[in-house]
């Protein structure tokens, strides 16, 4: 585990070179000696100070490698500004934590880790966002954020007091209810659940592209990945409080798809849809099956890659006509039809279509719910249903329609943006075909 950390470091000098296609390349090859490297077991390997790797684990290490070199193609015009190097180190500190944070065998130091990525993330909103309304935005995810995580580390200490280890697997005590919710209240203000969702729409709308692929791609699996380490070691007693948060995120999967039809920037749209999917993964997880975590891992990995390729397609867009509204942007399919192909694509895989991880990842999710619970079928389908609504409502608001005639811009799409989206579409799609990997974990 102590490769993937080293590699990481080794990513800091080469940010003051200026030279960004040396750290692309760079990236490039961690990421194929990662893939080529591991191998995925049920239990946990790579065993060095304190760090570990699991299937959950190292899959969502290889996510965020994978994510942070297409943020960093992505971003490609930032190297042209005078600050380049200041936000590519910026990138990587972001990297080195979220890697930390996933391979952490200690419940403290996953906490530290998962607090210490939220300073980058500000840094990137606040110092190349968009608008000036971006330090609200930031000011909403950190409070929000810390609201959950002051109880967070008071149960911390106190399971330390308790057990005297802080592992994952020597913890051993009795629970109450205030004990479950200081152990999941921050995790689900990450993911985010309905009702804690607001700090995410704002967070996005107002983020450069590289803030909104770490966002939707890593930062909301860090509160999914928090919520299975933590239902590991907890009592199985408290499967009737998870009811309660099973009900609201079905509740809240259908009411954000009918707020996502009513939206009119791109962005928000693609945002609001974030949390559509992320309470279903709520619902695979507190659903205590090992069907329901299964699915809800390869969920998790297939909107991480389906959300940010829809973001980069609105970022295209929006360099072009500097506008994220649909009033603006429509029948782009009439002047850039190769983009349009993208933009069925990652729409399609937004409603999991096959050959997706979204759909394998809803299908497991959905036999978890409906072996939990019979009624929530009407919930399932009409949330299922709207998020097929608001992918073609997204699709067919940009693509078709008569063209904005006061736009004045080029139409050319480089291959910089070809290979960004590619690199989104081949492990979504393919990846489908060797998913036993994800499997072998329970």
């Amino acid at each position: 585990m102590m490769k993937f950390i080293f590699m990481n470091l080794f990513l800091i000098p080469l940010c003051f070179l200026n030279n960004w296609m040396i750290i692309i390349s760079s990236m490039f090859i961690f990421v194929f000696f990662l893939i080529n490297m591991i191998l995925f077991k049920s239990f946990f390997c790579c065993l060095s100070y304190n760090f570990m790797g699991d299937v959950l684990s190292l899959s969502l290490i290889i996510l965020t490698m994978l994510i942070f070199l297409l943020m960093i193609l992505a971003s490609y015009k930032i190297s042209f500004t005078k600050d380049n190097y200041m936000f590519m180190l910026v990138l990587v500190f972001l990297m080195l934590f979220l890697i930390l944070s996933f391979s952490s065998s200690n419940i403290f130091m996953f906490y530290i880790f998962f607090e210490s990525s939220l300073i980058p993330t500000l840094l990137l909103i606040f110092g190349w966002g968009y608008q000036p309304e971006r330090l609200s935005s930031g000011f909403y995810l950190l409070f929000y954020t810390l609201f959950g995580s002051l109880p967070l580390l008071l149960t911390i200490f106190y399971i330390y007091f308790c057990c005297c280890s802080l592992y994952y697997n020597l913890v051993f005590l009795d629970y109450n209810f205030y004990l479950y919710i200081g152990l999941i209240l921050a995790f689900l203000i990450k993911m985010p659940m309905i009702f804690f969702h607001f700090w995410l729409p704002k967070a996005h709308v107002e983020a450069p592209i590289s803030g909104s692929m770490i966002l939707a791609g890593i930062l909301l699996k860090l509160g999914g990945y928090g919520l299975m380490r933590v239902m590991n070691f907890m009592s199985g007693n408290f499967i009737f409080n998870n009811m309660f948060f099973i009900c609201l995120s079905l509740y809240g999967m259908m009411m954000i798809g009918f707020i996502c039809l009513y939206q009119v920037d791109m962005k928000s749209l693609i945002a609001y849809s974030s949390v559509s999917h992320m309470s279903l993964v709520i619902c695979g997880i507190f659903s205590m099956n090992c069907i329901g975590m299964m699915g809800s891992l390869i969920l998790m990995i297939g909107h991480g890659l389906c959300s940010s390729g829809l973001f980069c397609l609105a970022n295209m867009t929006y360099e072009r006509s500097n506008s994220r509204s649909f009033y603006f942007n429509k029948g782009m399919i009439t002047i850039m039809p190769t983009l349009s192909f993208f933009w069925f694509l990652f729409c399609s895989n937004n409603m999991a279509s096959p050959m997706s991880l979204n759909l394998l990842g809803e299908i497991l999710i959905i036999n978890s719910l409906m072996s939990w619970s019979i009624w929530s079928l009407f919930f399932i389908f009409f949330g299922s249903f709207l998020s097929c609504c608001y992918s073609i409502y997204l699709y067919s608001n940009t693509q078709h329609g008569q063209l904005y005639s006061g736009l004045n811009f080029f139409l050319n799409i480089n291959l910089r943006e070809y290979m960004l989206l590619i690199f989104h579409c081949l492990p979504l799609n393919f990846l489908i075909l060797k998913i036993d990997i994800f499997l072998i974990w329970f």
